[in-house]
């Protein structure tokens, strides 16, 4: 099948741990990060160092955020839908979760899912914090 991202990476996002996989023309390198400010941004190096291009990330719940934030400025991102990568069975490990998703975006067949812009986004937060603390004094 024909690469249309040679130089793509997959992330598994979980609450504590990143996984990734770095598809480099067709050779795989993984590794596990932490989800603090310090590792997300070591991530960041990792993938740079490895000469990442496309990065795709799947995460139930609201994890990927801080991953989004931290290395929208560095790459080109794109969050995908768990359902739809989920498909295949055999595929339930975190490692064979993040090698998955890289070979699928190396080949093309993801769908992005829609990512507000940045200020987009800290309007959305700060309305639902605002309508979180008026049902809380309620």
């Amino acid at each position: 099948m024909e690469r249309i991202n040679p130089r793509c990476c997959g992330l598994d996002v979980h609450k504590d741990s990143v996984w990734a996989c770095a598809r480099i023309d067709g050779q795989s390198f993984i590794e596990k990060f932490g989800a603090t400010s310090r590792e997300l941004l070591r991530l960041g190096d990792w993938m740079a160092e490895k000469g990442a291009t496309t990065v795709a990330m799947e995460s139930t719940g609201v994890f990927w955020k801080p991953v989004w934030n931290l290395l929208e400025d560095r790459f080109a991102l794109m969050l995908v839908n768990a359902h739809h990568i989920k498909q295949v069975p055999g595929r339930k490990t975190d490692v064979k979760d993040c090698q998955w998703i890289a070979e699928l975006l190396e080949h093309g067949l993801l769908k992005a899912s829609f990512v507000p812009d940045r200020p987009q986004r800290e309007l959305r937060d700060l309305t639902r914090q605002r309508t979180q603390l008026l049902g809380d004094r309620a």
